[in-house]
């Protein structure tokens, strides 16, 4: 396996970043190597740009990257790659934010690209939301919004979400797709219909030629199922939840353990 060149996908939260959301150096001079050896490592995450683009400048990728779960996917260096976004229709967040009305929620959050928009004004959630700089406005996404939204997010306590969750499964699963983030935030995201990390990882993976078993992914969360079905080897986190463990190739180390590095090590040569 380790003579031919691949594609390395790395998720960011839970996964490449340990707990305290840095890069741990083992990890990061193991995925050094690896690009030394002509292998491409890329970023898939469930994040906007404008909060991964840092880990982006600490790696020093020249590859493109696949933000918002799959909805957009596009080069921060070569502009004439292409910026494949795929919003949602600002109907269906009509849609959305007229139905939460009946559950109790904390807040509705939508997203375009790095602009963000709140139904209410939520100081403790601005401030998580305003790394990157991106541009706030605050009242009824309604009226507020004018485009249709990269994503949307929908803020509720953990005993809510579940109730949450079966009701955007049984009105809107025609149109959406739905996530839920991992602790301690108990956001739900919404996207397009048909869009998951997997989509922009094939896209990806065709520019460069790569095979999908010479595809190397791995992640912690069920916003990674679909890739790591796709990817020839799938790799879970041990921090991950049991979900993707079952679906997995295989189970690494945890995040605050190397993971990425102990199976790139063993598996690559490196």
């Amino acid at each position: 396996m380790n003579t031919k060149k691949h594609l390395i996908a790395l998720d960011l939260d839970g996964t490449l970043l340990a707990d305290n959301k840095t890069i741990l150096p083992q990890t990061k001079r193991t995925l050094e190597r690896a690009k030394e050896l002509g292998h491409i490592v890329m970023i898939a995450t469930g994040r906007p740009y404008r909060s991964s683009a840092m880990y982006y400048a600490e790696m020093e990728l020249t590859t493109p990257i696949v933000n918002f779960n799959g909805a957009l996917v596009h080069h921060p260096l070569e502009k004439n790659w292409g910026v494949y976004h795929e919003p949602l229709h600002k109907q269906t967040v009509d849609d959305i934010v007229e139905a939460m009305s009946n559950f109790r929620i904390n807040n509705i959050l939508a997203e375009v690209k790095d602009d963000v928009y709140l139904h209410f004004e939520d100081r403790k959630l601005m401030d998580v939301l305003s790394l990157g700089n991106p541009r706030l406005e605050t009242g009824d996404l309604r009226q507020r919004l004018h485009h249709n939204p990269t994503s949307l997010l929908i803020h509720a306590d953990e005993e809510h979400v579940p109730d949450i969750r079966s009701h955007l499964s049984d009105v809107h699963a025609e149109v959406i797709e739905h996530r839920r983030w991992g602790a301690p935030w108990h956001v739900i995201e919404v996207v397009k219909k048909g869009l998951n990390k997997a989509v922009g990882l094939e896209r990806v993976a065709n520019y460069y030629g790569i095979a999908q078993e010479n595809i190397i992914a791995f992640g912690d969360e069920d916003n990674d199922l679909e890739m790591i079905k796709f990817a020839g080897h799938g790799i879970a986190m041990g921090n991950g939840i049991q979900e993707l463990k079952d679906t997995a190739r295989e189970v690494t180390l945890s995040n605050e353990d190397n993971g990425i590095a102990y199976y790139l090590e063993k598996t690559l040569n490196l």
